[in-house]
């Protein structure tokens, strides 16, 4: 039999043959080694080698020669800006992890608008009366796979359990000085000028309730928020007490003037006593500053008095929240 064409057995057919770059082929089938470990992958984050930084900086000085030969430029080294998507607005919904944190928060009663629990998570003592408590307030108990759970928090330790609250509802500065005016007793509003620890704000707005304050002023940057950290401190004041968050906190002590209060800035340096206030029965704004940095200078200017509160000379400064609750503990005496 005639061999021409190929092997006499072969199967004819009209299909085209294997092509460089298919993956056909005896290269293309070839094995390519054995699977490196994470850390013997210089790209790797887990990668151990000590070339890891040279690697990295030739590769960004590559990128960085292609885009200059291109003109384009890179971002490659540079500090990447958070934007409106990264960062946690006031009006969005917010996440408490953890058990003894959810468990808490229950407990204070913060407003919440579900419960999220991962399957499989163990039913100990403080899971079981969350959820408890969360049923007796007719919250939504949603169940869901633990890897959901683990999207939903951005990978975050969560140890199964998660709730969700409602965003704090600020209330406007014209409001609290209309609900100041019309309480029926002298007007006390509190400023806070750079407190940064939402543990603080919500004590002092724990103390401005408990001294018969009418409201809080915060300002919008560089300030705590009424987070749930903050309403958990408040031990549930913060659902009583109306806060406003302002543009300028200058300026509005400015228009509190306006209206007639009269204004007192705490300060470790100040010109008066706090326990000898001249002013403590009249409409008044008390300014709370930062306990390392106090009241800025601008606000502290401002102000009509810079009150102190006297201290032992070992201890250079006190909490922003005590210093507070001392002051405002001084002017409900003095009122009464």
């Amino acid at each position: 039999m005639s061999t021409k064409g190929g092997h006499p057995n072969r199967r004819k057919t009209s299909k085209a043959g294997p092509k460089i770059g298919s993956g056909g082929g005896k290269k293309g089938l070839a094995g390519k080694g054995r699977t490196l470990k994470a850390t013997d992958r210089p790209w790797h984050k887990e990668y151990t080698g000590d070339d890891k930084p040279q690697k990295t900086q030739r590769k960004q000085a590559t990128e960085r020669a292609r885009a200059a030969s291109e003109g384009r430029t890179t971002n490659i080294g540079k500090i990447r800006p958070r934007t409106a998507q990264t960062r946690r607005r006031d009006d969005e919904p917010e996440l408490i992890l953890g058990r003894n944190p959810v468990l808490e928060a229950l407990r204070a009663k913060v407003p919440a608008t579900a419960l999220y629990v991962a399957f499989g998570t163990e039913l100990d003592d403080r899971v079981a009366e969350s959820v408890r408590l969360a049923g007796n307030r007719d919250l939504p108990i949603k169940e869901l796979a633990r890897r959901d759970l683990d999207r939903r928090t951005n990978n975050a330790l969560h140890q199964g359990i998660g709730l969700q609250i409602e965003p704090y509802e600020y209330a406007e500065f014209d409001d609290l000085l209309e609900i100041s005016r019309t309480s029926g007793t002298a007007p006390l509003l509190v400023a806070l000028d750079g407190i940064t620890d939402p543990r603080n704000l919500g004590a002092i707005i724990r103390s401005t309730a408990a001294f018969g304050g009418h409201g809080l002023i915060i300002p919008s940057k560089r300030a705590a928020s009424v987070t749930a950290v903050a309403w958990r401190t408040s031990a549930g004041a913060a659902a009583r007490l109306p806060v406003a968050k302002v543009v300028n906190l200058t300026r509005t002590i400015q228009a509190c003037q306006q209206a007639g209060f009269m204004t007192v800035a705490l300060d470790g340096g100040g010109d008066v006593d706090v326990f000898d206030l001249p002013v403590a029965t009249d409409p008044l704004l008390i300014v709370v500053g930062d306990e390392g940095k106090g009241v800025s200078r601008l606000v502290s200017e401002t102000c009509d008095h810079r009150a102190g509160i006297p201290i032992s000379g070992e201890v250079e400064s006190l909490n922003a929240s005590v210093a507070a609750s001392i002051a405002l503990a001084e002017v409900q005496r003095q009122r009464r």
